[in-house]
């Protein structure tokens, strides 16, 4: 019997984690490329030009679409919620949270791209949309290839500050920790990995990192997996006689050698020990992700393409559909007509298949894997006991960025109050 009971449990974790394989080519019904080709034929293009204009000032902030929508849509679904000044709850809202700040970079791009959507056809394309084109056309920019994102996304009413914590990775979560929330998104281990890549652009704040040479456990004051050289560069950078808040506004690149464009530097810097974030160093410890490490370090096009396809199946975690949410006016508020209404705001969550089990569509080639059997991999972004902050997809700028809480002073606070 208890032989029996392990098979069981056996069973239902290897089912958990390979299931998504299974519906890779489908999205939820209404999504669809080439959804505005009718309804506003220049939608893409205009969010496509707004987005070059931004790269060309500043490439910075291809990094900073990747943490605003990939933060958008682990949490409550891919609606813009992240967006969101205020809501008619009166509740924080998910910008509030110390795991995102209200100075998240990227956030007047997409105003200036809705602005000018809103101007050529009223009312048609969504914020949730405007933010998935804004991110698919900055990472081309930095260096990864076309690939297809689908629309007919709606916005959500509601954003949350409370439903942030639990679900985006911390910066030093053990591997199957991070791998269990990738894959109640939808998404496989492999994904994970291919996602975290995002990381070979942007830089990380000091809080997200600065533990590991500070009294980083019980047994040992600097983590023994850094090297001389990467612990006197964080205690340079971090351990400096100024204030708590100029230190959390201090960064250091995830990659040194080319901070701006997408490439394999990261994963071989993974092999080499020298990863930043210690759970991104954690893949390639990891028997379960190192091989996907060492792969994906050895073809850089194939990388690539993977995260394209990676992106596209990220881009459908539970999005609003048809009837469900709105589509807004102007992205940080919901439309005049929706405030106060909050019964329609229970559809937190709710997606389009919610209504309607079973009916999905296909995208061409998204969330394919190049290497099925290996696709139960890991995605990675850690916790310590001592180093509490969050720290998904890019903590992307190189630019000033505070993480404001009501509740909490400041991000240090922030970091001891986490279990």
């Amino acid at each position: 019997m208890e032989g029996g009971a392990r098979m069981i449990v056996t069973i239902f974790i290897v089912c958990s984690i390979f299931l998504p394989l299974a519906s890779a080519k489908l999205v939820p019904k209404g999504l669809r490329v080439g959804f505005y080709e009718n309804s506003c034929p220049q939608a893409e293009q205009i969010i496509a030009e707004v987005v070059s204009e931004a790269y060309k000032k500043d490439p910075g902030v291809a990094a900073g679409f990747l943490r605003i929508f990939f933060h958008d849509c682990f949490v409550n679904g891919c609606d813009a919620s992240i967006l969101l000044d205020s809501t008619p709850s009166g509740e924080k809202v998910e910008k509030d949270s110390p795991a995102n700040g209200k100075f998240l970079r990227g956030l007047e791009v997409i105003d200036t791209a809705k602005a000018r959507l809103e101007s050529e056809c009223p009312g048609i394309v969504s914020c949730a949309d405007t933010l998935s084109f804004a991110t698919r056309d900055g990472s081309i920019l930095a260096g990864v290839p076309q690939y297809n994102m689908p629309g007919g996304r709606r916005d959500g009413l509601v954003s949350r500050a409370a439903d942030v914590v639990s679900n985006v990775p911390f910066v030093n979560a053990p591997i199957q920790q991070i791998t269990e929330l990738f894959v109640r998104k939808g998404l496989t281990q492999e994904e994970m990995v291919v996602l975290t890549g995002a990381h070979s652009i942007g830089v990380a704040h000091c809080p997200n990192f600065a533990y590991r040479v500070n009294k980083y456990n019980d047994t040992f004051q600097t983590d023994p997996k850094l090297d001389d050289a990467d612990s006197a560069n964080i205690k340079s950078a971090c351990q400096r006689q100024v204030s708590n808040e100029d230190i959390e506004k201090t960064t250091l690149p995830f990659d040194t050698q080319t901070p701006f464009k997408m490439d394999g530097g990261f994963y071989t810097n993974l092999l080499k020990g020298t990863g930043l974030i210690e759970s991104d160093q954690a893949m390639a410890l990891d028997p379960r992700t190192r091989p996907i490490v060492q792969r994906l370090a050895e073809d850089q096009g194939k990388w690539l393409n993977q995260f394209g396809r990676a992106m596209s199946r990220l881009a459908i975690v539970d999005v609003k559909t048809g009837s469900e949410g709105e589509i807004r006016k102007q992205c940080r508020s919901v439309n005049l007509e929706n405030k106060g209404n909050t019964g329609i705001a229970q559809n937190l969550g709710k997606t389009n298949n919610d209504e309607d089990p079973g009916k999905l569509d296909e995208v061409e080639d998204s969330g394919k894997s190049d290497n099925a059997e290996d696709a139960s991999r890991t995605f990675d972004s850690g916790i310590n006991s001592d180093s509490r902050n969050t720290a998904g997809l890019g903590d992307s700028s190189d630019k000033t960025q505070h993480f404001p809480s009501n509740s909490i002073d400041s991000l240090h606070d922030f970091m001891r109050t986490m279990p």
